[in-house]
């Protein structure tokens, strides 16, 4: 089943501040972090991570820092700031009444 873009759009970010707060992380991580999570339902392309991420980065929610790998490769990795963590939790509070309201509304008969 796929799911609805609009569904997907108001909730994209939330998932991605929660994925960062749990680790620092770049892009690719980041999309096959929330790919397993929702057993492969949420396949976010380039084109849908980065335009949020660097809205999270100018709202001062993450900030990006590069990081040269083993393999001498550098990345742009992704960390959570204290107004992040605020928002997160903010976010996740308004989520629950959210999606606990939606159910009972739609459970109603």
């Amino acid at each position: 089943m796929k799911i609805s873009k609009e569904l997907l759009k108001g909730s994209t970010a939330i998932m991605i501040l929660k994925v960062i707060a749990e680790e620092d992380a770049y892009g690719y991580q980041i999309v096959q972090k929330l790919s397993q999570r929702s057993n492969d339902l949420f396949k976010l392309n380039e084109g849908t991570l980065y335009p949020i991420l660097h809205s999270l980065e100018k709202e001062g929610f993450v900030e990006s820092y590069r990081k040269q790998t083993e393999s001498g490769r550098e990345r742009r990795y992704y960390k959570i700031t204290l107004e992040g963590k605020l928002q997160l939790s903010q976010r996740m509070n308004e989520w629950k009444l959210f999606s606990e309201t939606v159910n009972h509304i739609l459970e109603e008969s």
